[in-house]
C-alpha cells in the first residue's frame, strides 16, 4: 500500500518541451540556478549553459542533444531532460518522452503555439505524458498571456487552466498574481527571489474574476470540486490544488503559468507547480512489457525484479555512457544485468547521477531513477536491461524514418576504415541516422531527418575523429506508389536443376491503397494455395517493396490480393512461393502505372511585413503552396507546403531577401507526387 513516506513520492521525472528559441534551455538553466545546483546563471548567447555543453550547441545557439540534469526543490528530487526544439532532432524528443512521467511545455508569449510546439505536444499526447504550460518571455514587446493561451486552446485543444495573472506588461513585467492563494509575487530588479504581498489594488477586481473562471472550469471537470462548488459557491485553495493535480495527471486539463526565465521571474512558482501537479513514478501505471509472448507488469518498487530501459547512448573515445530509466527494482554498481533483446549479460561498471556533461558517482539506483551507466558494451537506445532471472522486454521508443541523405567520402583513401568506424559510432548514439553503401556508385550514404541533422553529424565526424571529409549535395528519400494497378497478373516460377525442383504459380491483383502503407490479402478458395504458402507469398511481396521500378525506391500505398494459384505435389515449397511472390509483384509493378513520391514539409516563415511579397514569390518558385498568412507581433507569418528537395539552401536565401530578419521552421507532413522531371535516383 502506498504511503506518504515512500521516497518515490518525492521524485519527478520531467522534460522541457518547446519550439526552437522559445526558451527551453534558459528555463532549465534558471531551474538549476534557483535550486542551488549551479551558482551562476548560464546564458545561451554566451555559450555558458550547463545543458548545451556540446561545442556545436554553443556555436549554433540551439539544443541538439537531449541533456539530463538532476536537482532538488522543496524536498523533492527532479530529474529533468532539456530536449531539442528543432524538428530535425525530433527523434531525441521521442526517446526522452518514452521515459518521462511529466513535462513542462514552454511557449513564447509573443508567438504562442509555433509549429514545433505543436509537434512535440502531439508526441507527448502519444506517450500520455501529463504537462503543465509555461508562457515564457512575458517581458518582450507584444507579449500577451491571453493571446498565447488562446493559441494553446485553438491549436493544441487542451483545456488551459490559467493559475496566474501577470503584473505589468512587456518591459514592465515584474511579477504574477497567484490565483490559488490570491497573493502577489513580485521580483525586484536583480532579485533572485520574489517578495510576497497582497494583490495590487489595481488588479484585485481582475484577479477575482479570473479566480472565479478558474474555479468554474475546474468544477466542470472534477466531481469533488463540483460538489464543494455547489455547496459553497467557491473552492478553497486546497481543493483547487488537489483538483488541478488530478486534472493534470489525467490529461483533462493543463495548468498554465507565466514568467520571464531570462530575467529569473516566475521560476519558483513553476518549480512549485512541478512538485504539486506533475506525477511521481508511483502515480503512473506500472510499466508493461512482454516475456515469452505474454504481457507482464512491473511495479515502481525497489524490491521488485529489476527492469530498466536504455534511452540514450554516448559512445565516447574513452567508453560508452548508457542512460537508463529504472522502472522497477534496484541496480547496483557491479551488478550483472541481462539485455532482454539479445540475451547477453553485461556487468554494470559504474553508476552515475547525471548533470549534463558532469556526473556524480552512485552506489545504487532504484525504481523511478534516471541515471547513467558505464560498462555496458552492447546495449543500444531502446534496449531493455533486466535481472538475469526475471527477463522482460519493454517497448522501445519509435525511430523515425530518414528523409534526407548525403554522400560522405574521406579526402584520403587510407581514412576509409576510420570513417566507417566514426559513422558506426554516430548511428549507435542516434538511431535516426542510417548509413548504407550505394550499390551502383560504391559511395557511403548518410541519411537523417533533415539538412541540419546531417550537418551536425558530419561536423562531429570532423571534430571528434579528426577526419577530412567531403559531402555531396543533399538528396531526399523518394518513394514509389501505384497510380493504376493490374488485375489477374500471372507469374509462374519453375526451376528444375536436378533433385527436388521449385514450382509456384500465383495470380495477383495490384491496386492503389489511399491510406498508404502495404496490405496483403488472399481470396484463394478450394485450397488451391495452402495457407502456409499464402504466408510465403506475402513475405515475397514484402521483399519486392524494397525497390520499385521507377528508380529503385521503396514502394508504398498499394494493396496486393492473391486471387489464385497452383501447386505441385513435390516441387512446391515455402521458398518457391516466396520467390514467386517477390518476382511476381516486381513484374506486376512494372506493368502498373507508377508514380514517384517526394517528401513534403510544412514551412512557417516569419518575416517583416515589407518582405512578404518577395518571400511569397520565392516559395512559389520552389513549388510551394501557401496555406495561410497572418500578422503576429508586428511580423508576417506565412505557412506553406513545400517539397523538401526545394528547401536546401533556403535559410541563406531567406536571410539575403530579408536582410537577416527572416526566420523559418519546417516539419515533415508526408509524401506527395513528384513532377515528371524529378530525378529517378
Amino acid at each position: 500500500m502506498r504511503t506518504s513516506t515512500n521516497p518515490l513520492t518525492t521524485v519527478r521525472n520531467l522534460g522541457i518541451l518547446a519550439h526552437v528559441d522559445a526558451g527551453k534551455t534558459t528555463v532549465t538553466e534558471r531551474i538549476l540556478y534557483t535550486t542551488g545546483t549551479t551558482y551562476k546563471r548560464g546564458e545561451v548567447h554566451d555559450g555558458t549553459t550547463v545543458t548545451d555543453f556540446d561545442p556545436q550547441e554553443r556555436d549554433r545557439g540551439i539544443t541538439i542533444f537531449a541533456a539530463a540534469v538532476s536537482c532538488s526543490w522543496d524536498g523533492h528530487r527532479i530529474n529533468l531532460i532539456d530536449t531539442p526544439g528543432h524538428v530535425d532532432f525530433a527523434d531525441e524528443v521521442e526517446r526522452s518522452l518514452r521515459v518521462l512521467d511529466g513535462a513542462v511545455a514552454v511557449f513564447d508569449a509573443v508567438a504562442g503555439v509555433e509549429p514545433q510546439s505543436e509537434s512535440v505536444w502531439r508526441q507527448a499526447d502519444r506517450h500520455g505524458v501529463p504537462r503543465i504550460a509555461f508562457v515564457n518571455k512575458m517581458d518582450r514587446a507584444g507579449a500577451d498571456l491571453d493571446t498565447a493561451v488562446a493559441s494553446i486552446r485553438e491549436r493544441l485543444h487542451p483545456v488551459p487552466l490559467v493559475t496566474q495573472l501577470p503584473i505589468g506588461t512587456e518591459d514592465g513585467f515584474t511579477g504574477v498574481v497567484d490565483l490559488l492563494r490570491m497573493r502577489a509575487l513580485v521580483w525586484a530588479d536583480g532579485a533572485d527571489t520574489p517578495e510576497e504581498g497582497p494583490v495590487p489594488a489595481a488588479l484585485s477586481e481582475e484577479a477575482a474574476r479570473r479566480r472565479r473562471l478558474l474555479e468554474e472550469a475546474v468544477a466542470e471537470r472534477h466531481p469533488a470540486a463540483l460538489e464543494e462548488f455547489c455547496d459553497r459557491e467557491t473552492l478553497t485553495a486546497a481543493t483547487l490544488a488537489a483538483a488541478l493535480r488530478d486534472l493534470t495527471r489525467t490529461g483533462d486539463g493543463v495548468v498554465v503559468l507565466c514568467g520571464s526565465a531570462y530575467r529569473n521571474r516566475g521560476v519558483e512558482p513553476l518549480l512549485d507547480a512541478v512538485v504539486a501537479y506533475l506525477p511521481s513514478p508511483l502515480d503512473v501505471p506500472p510499466v508493461r512489457g512482454t516475456h515469452d509472448g505474454a504481457d507482464e507488469e512491473r511495479p515502481a518498487d525497489p524490491a521488485a525484479p529489476m527492469a530498466a530501459l536504455a534511452f540514450k547512448v554516448n559512445a565516447t573515445p574513452t567508453g560508452r555512457l548508457t542512460y537508463l530509466r529504472v522502472y522497477s527494482g534496484t541496480i547496483e554498481k557491479g551488478d550483472t544485468v541481462r539485455d532482454a533483446g539479445t540475451g547477453r549479460t553485461e556487468r554494470v561498471g559504474r553508476l552515475l547521477r547525471v548533470r549534463a556533461d558532469r556526473h556524480d558517482p552512485l552506489e545504487r539506483a532504484v525504481a523511478g531513477d534516471i541515471v547513467a551507466v558505464i560498462g555496458l558494451k552492447g546495449a543500444r537506445a531502446g534496449s531493455t536491461l533486466c535481472a538475469p532471472d526475471a527477463p522482460l522486454v519493454l517497448e522501445p521508443p519509435g525511430v523515425a524514418e530518414p528523409v534526407v541523405h548525403v554522400a560522405v567520402e574521406t579526402r584520403r583513401a587510407t581514412d576509409t576504415d576510420r570513417l566507417a568506424s566514426a559513422l558506426a559510432r554516430l548511428t549507435e548514439e542516434d538511431p535516426s541516422l542510417a548509413v548504407r553503401t550505394d550499390p551502383e556508385t560504391g559511395q557511403t550514404v548518410l541519411s537523417g531527418m533533415g539538412e541540419l541533422h546531417l550537418e551536425v553529424a558530419v561536423e562531429r565526424v570532423r571534430r571528434e575523429h579528426g577526419l577530412e571529409v567531403t559531402v555531396g549535395r543533399p538528396g531526399v528519400a523518394y518513394r514509389e506508389t501505384v497510380d493504376a494497378g493490374v488485375t489477374g497478373f500471372v507469374h509462374r516460377h519453375v526451376k528444375q536443376d536436378g533433385g527436388a525442383g521449385q514450382f509456384a504459380h500465383v495470380v495477383l491483383d495490384v491496386e492503389p491503397r489511399e491510406e498508404g502503407g502495404f496490405e496483403f490479402r488472399s481470396t484463394v478458395v478450394g485450397g488451391r494455395v495452402p495457407q502456409e504458402f499464402v504466408r510465403a507469398v506475402e513475405a515475397g511481396c514484402r521483399d519486392a517493396l524494397a525497390e520499385g521500378p521507377l528508380g529503385g525506391h521503396p514502394v508504398t500505398g498499394l494493396r496486393v490480393t492473391l486471387t489464385d494459384g497452383q501447386t505441385h505435389v513435390k516441387d512446391s515449397s515455402d521458398t518457391a512461393f516466396r520467390t514467386a511472390g517477390r518476382f511476381g509483384l516486381r513484374d506486376a509493378l512494372r506493368a502498373s502505372r507508377m508514380v514517384l513520391l517526394e517528401p513534403v514539409v510544412e514551412v512557417t516563415v516569419t518575416v517583416p511585413e515589407d518582405a512578404v511579397g518577395g518571400v511569397l514569390g520565392d516559395l512559389a518558385a520552389r513549388r510551394g503552396r501557401v496555406t495561410g498568412s497572418e500578422t503576429r507581433g508586428g511580423a508576417a507569418v506565412v505557412t506553406a507546403t513545400v517539397p523538401l528537395a526545394e528547401l536546401f539552401g533556403y535559410a541563406t536565401r531567406l536571410r539575403s531577401r530579408t536582410q537577416g530578419r527572416g526566420t523559418f521552421t519546417a516539419r515533415p507532413t508526408g509524401y506527395a507526387p513528384a513532377p515528371a522531371e524529378a530525378p529517378a535516383r
